[in-house]
């Protein structure tokens, strides 16, 4: 490696391009792209529950600069009539796994995932945010991968040699020996267990130790598992895996990192000690109880409630291993009623699935769940960009349709506050300026 940056400084030095760089001579600065104008007949902003009917969006170059119910057109912009459509923002997703997935047979898939290669597995990865991207997610939160494939994936779609929805990473999730982040109970002699840069942590040092090693290996938000889970197998779904002491070094460590923290819980008392550390986000939340629930409203901690996930496990439960079918049901179960007793809470809600339990490309199922819960469509829709966006910290990038923010659009048929199932059939996808779905063309 020291040998090829040498020739890379020497070949820099002497004016020479090394194969995949490309060089601009003195006055071939290309020529600014076209604005792009769209029209719809709503465009829903997320700035308001209300759409304009119809409405205009002008793009130039990677960012919305004129949003309007009627717009004059610029000389020379091309101009995308969406017809009877809905323009929204793009969404995002708070809770992904873009390097893997599951299929309905739990051994079978465990077996084949088992013998891939990174190499592989992260072709798979390619293709699962392709699905994601096509389905109307511009943005995702990818929370918690194996050797490190989501940060592969992430810095190839940002170097642009993949297409995938923007992505911010966690690497490993932390979490105790024998816990949700640990490996399956793989023979000791086997397999060999996994230290702090695997996420795997016991005492607040060890804790400190994996949040500084997801850090160095560029973790955007660090995830970390005080609950047990659903599809582990020697653990179970309710019981804490942390300390107190042990969150309180974790949470401590990531904020001074200036990270944010996403809590795998689904158990109630180890979301207490979550809430208690500081944590941003309780993801699931399966057995949240009441008073946990106003804790969080108190607080500010959003709650990811992956709704779609709890509904697949609990239809998937019969081909699972027996210990997790149990925990399965049991959380499928708790979830909805939760989620309706946190949204009278007044519990800040962002959408998030858990992509990888179910297939991806199908994000846009969670819309459906959130409104037969009690959310209006309006409600879920925000839940999925204003929301999304404010818990990344990326509200003052994406998120809203307004001037200044960056051009990531998406477009269905329909009007999705009369039919939120029209979310599932997202016709047109523009990311940072450039189309990537539009199958009129």
């Amino acid at each position: 490696m020291r040998k090829l940056l040498c020739v890379a400084g020497v070949l820099l030095w002497a004016g020479m391009a090394l194969p995949g760089m490309v060089s601009q001579a003195a006055g071939q600065v290309p020529a600014p792209a076209a604005p792009i104008v769209l029209k719809a007949a709503r465009v829903f902003t997320s700035t308001s529950e209300h759409p304009l009917t119809p409405g205009m969006v002008l793009v130039e170059g990677n960012h919305i600069t004129q949003v309007g119910a009627s717009l004059p057109v610029p000389p020379g912009a091309q101009v995308i009539d969406l017809g009877d459509a809905t323009l929204l923002p793009g969404f995002i997703d708070a809770h992904v796994h873009l390097a893997m997935e599951l299929g309905p047979d739990y051994y079978r898939d465990f077996y084949q995932g088992a013998l891939r290669f990174p190499a592989e597995q992260a072709l798979y990865a390619a293709k699962y945010a392709r699905l994601t991207l096509e389905a109307g997610f511009t943005t995702v939160r990818d929370v918690g991968s194996g050797e490190f494939i989501a940060l592969g994936l992430r810095n190839a779609i940002n170097a642009g040699i993949a297409a995938g929805p923007r992505m911010l990473i966690a690497n490993h999730g932390i979490g105790s020996t024998g816990g949700h982040a640990d490996e399956a109970p793989f023979p000791p002699d086997r397999i060999k267990p996994g230290g702090t840069i695997e996420g795997i942590c016991n005492g607040p040092a060890q804790c400190r130790e994996a949040v500084r090693y997801q850090i160095k290996y560029g973790a955007d938000v660090i995830k970390c598992m005080p609950s047990g889970g659903v599809l582990s197998l020697s653990d179970p779904v309710d019981v804490p895996e942390l300390t107190q002491e042990e969150m309180n070094a974790i949470v401590s460590e990531a904020h001074a990192w200036h990270r944010k923290v996403a809590a795998h819980c689904h158990g109630d008392a180890a979301a207490k000690i979550a809430i208690a550390a500081g944590v941003d986000s309780i993801e699931h939340g399966s057995f949240l109880q009441d008073d946990t629930l106003r804790l969080m409203k108190e607080k500010g901690v959003y709650l990811v409630p992956t709704l779609f996930a709890g509904a697949w496990v609990g239809e998937q439960a019969d081909h699972f291993p027996p210990p997790i079918a149990v925990k399965a049901r049991a959380a499928s179960a708790a979830m909805q009623s939760m989620f309706q007793r946190a949204l009278k809470a007044g519990v800040k809600i962002a959408f998030g699935t858990d992509s990888a339990v179910e297939p991806h490309g199908l994000d846009a199922r969670e819309f459906a769940l959130m409104v037969k819960n009690g959310m209006t469509p309006a409600q879920a829709l925000l839940s999925a960009t204003r929301s999304g966006a404010d818990l990344l910290g990326l509200a003052d990038q994406i998120g809203t349709i307004e001037t200044g923010k960056l051009a990531d659009l998406v477009a269905v048929p329909g009007d999705p506050l009369q039919d939120i199932k029209q979310t599932e059939k997202v016709s047109f996808v523009m990311q940072g300026g450039k189309v990537v779905k539009n199958p009129a063309h």
